[in-house]
């Protein structure tokens, strides 16, 4: 595994659950960071406390990555600190609970901008200088919804969806290079993320992962240059092994009975 002792990942969707994970585990193996997300005041603290346990630097960038500007605006503020990512950690993303068209349609743009668009633009101003190193690494977290449709969740299931077909894509695009892409496929994992898309209260989150077990998956995975990361409680192990044998309708059914909230 190769070392990562003073290499700076940047890391969305960092000030909670897998993302706040993930920044705490570069800064444990040495490496310094630049974390974004929307509460400056979390992020501010996971600054304070990294920086103090770790002696890593620690760059804070406050931004709504569900505006359109904002994947470029942030590429353009690290170019300007004259030190080169090595990692680039596409964790930020969000979810939400009902039928597509009862759902506040500002709600899923959001979510598909930032989901797809802020992950892919951030993807697309960084490869190239990772590619013209011909050195470094990225992680882009999509889920295990990336592996079926999910009514009662249509449009959070089809984001993952992209992102997993995307990141295969593209790692199959750079297989000349020393530059990979992994994809993490984590289970329901334990988080701010589930509270808030009301996902919690829902049958599919009764047992859920840890975040830090889910991030130290998908970091190693990364380091490793493997193609995809796949963590999952027992359950849905079992139900993800049996999907293929299974008539398309009747999985549908049981995701919306599943998804529905108790």
């Amino acid at each position: 595994m190769i070392s990562v002792n003073g290499k700076t990942a940047l890391v969305t969707g960092a000030s909670s659950g897998i993302g706040k994970e993930l920044t705490t585990i570069h800064a444990e193996h040495g490496g310094n960071l630049v974390i974004v997300a929307r509460d400056r005041d979390a992020l501010m603290k996971l600054k304070n406390e990294l920086e103090a346990r770790y002696s890593v630097d620690v760059q804070v960038i406050v931004k709504d990555l569900s505006l359109p500007s904002a994947a470029y605006e942030i590429y353009e503020e690290v170019k300007g600190y004259g030190r080169p990512i090595d990692f680039l950690i596409n964790n930020a993303g969000f979810g939400g609970i009902g039928k597509f068209h009862e759902r506040e349609w500002k709600k899923d743009l959001a979510m598909i901008n930032v989901n797809v668009i802020a992950l892919t633009a951030l993807t697309r101003f960084f490869l190239p200088d990772l590619v013209s190193r011909n050195s470094g690494k990225i992680l882009n977290v999509s889920s295990s919804a990336a592996l079926t449709p999910g009514p009662m969740q249509a449009v959070y299931y089809a984001t993952k969806a992209y992102v997993t077909s995307f990141g295969n894509a593209v790692s199959e695009e750079l297989h000349a290079t020393d530059v990979s892409i992994t994809t993490l496929m984590p289970g329901a994992t334990e988080s701010k993320f589930a509270k808030v898309s009301g996902m919690d209260k829902t049958g599919a989150f009764k047992k859920a992962l840890s975040a830090r077990k889910v991030a130290e998956a998908g970091y190693n995975g990364m380091l490793k240059g493997k193609l995809n990361v796949t963590v999952l409680p027992l359950g849905q192990k079992v139900a993800t092994a049996v999907m293929p044998f299974i008539p398309k309708k009747m999985i549908l059914r049981m995701i919306r009975k599943m998804q529905e909230v108790e």
